[in-house]
């Protein structure tokens, strides 16, 4: 069954996006990526080298775009302005390159997203020709909003970056996917295995992610173990769970055509 990802008219067939950002060094990073499975890689345009330091060692050495998509962020941008500014760059280093994430973050401690930055960014980025995939709350109106302005994938929090607290308000993801037509893809918040497969079981169409692996005591394996979270999760959402029962046992096999006990 071809049940590939779709972004921006492009199919992927991993629903697992990580970052790039938290590793020990180079050979850490790239070996966790490739165990992860994940074809979409996100870099913090404001805090790695894909060129514009052309005296320093280049991401793109260890992550060629014949790879994978690379998906440029604003990490670190407070201001809409600085976000469009930071992505216009991306473009120009990554040779009209479109498909971009977007995040405006409210302050530096909660990094919290700043809504009303975020949608005057890409209200900016859609007309500007960009493809973008954007970081908000998890709040359903404004998610709304993001889709009708034209963005590719609407990326709601599960809990505040770099928490690992997992998925705190799954009710308000149930209502933003029955809102937009887009991928909704959870971003931010995912400490381990299990809150990845619960976002796919919800029917999240992916999963983001960077401290939870980078952050993990063995990075490559957290990774390895995501890969398969996300995969279980997305099969089980496909299979259809039976419903809850609240004190009501039923056995797991057939009753009838039982052999009677017979005495002797």
């Amino acid at each position: 069954m071809n049940d590939n990802l779709i972004i921006a008219g492009k199919s992927y067939s991993s629903r697992l996006l990580v970052g790039t950002g938290k590793y020990k060094d180079f050979a850490e990073t790239q070996a966790a990526i490739e165990a992860s499975g994940a074809e979409i890689i996100t870099i913090a345009i404001r805090r790695s080298n894909i060129g514009q330091n052309p005296n320093e060692p280049s991401l793109l050495e260890i992550l060629p775009p014949s790879k994978y998509t690379l998906l440029p962020n604003t990490a670190g941008c407070y201001t809409a302005d600085d976000a469009v500014r930071t992505l216009r760059l991306a473009r120009e280093l990554l040779d009209d390159h479109r498909l971009v994430k977007l995040e405006v973050l409210g302050d530096p401690q909660s990094l919290y997203p700043n809504v009303i930055e975020t949608i005057a960014a890409a209200k900016t980025l859609v007309a500007e020709g960009f493809d973008v995939m954007v970081y908000t709350s998890d709040d359903p109106i404004i998610a709304q909003q993001l889709a009708d302005i034209g963005c590719v994938a609407i990326m709601p929090l599960a809990s505040l970056i770099g928490s690992g607290m997992g998925i705190l308000n799954p009710w308000n993801l149930q209502l933003i996917m029955d809102r937009v037509k887009v991928p909704v893809i959870v971003d931010a918040g995912v400490g381990t295995a299990s809150d990845a497969a619960i976002a796919m079981e919800l029917g999240c169409q992916g999963v983001l992610m960077n401290t939870a692996i980078a952050a993990a005591q063995q990075p490559v394996l957290m990774a390895s173990a995501m890969k398969q979270a996300v995969l279980a999760g997305r099969s089980a959402f496909l299979a259809g769970r039976m419903p809850k029962k609240f004190y009501s046992a039923s056995p797991s096999s057939p009753v009838t055509g039982m052999i009677s006990s017979v005495r002797a």
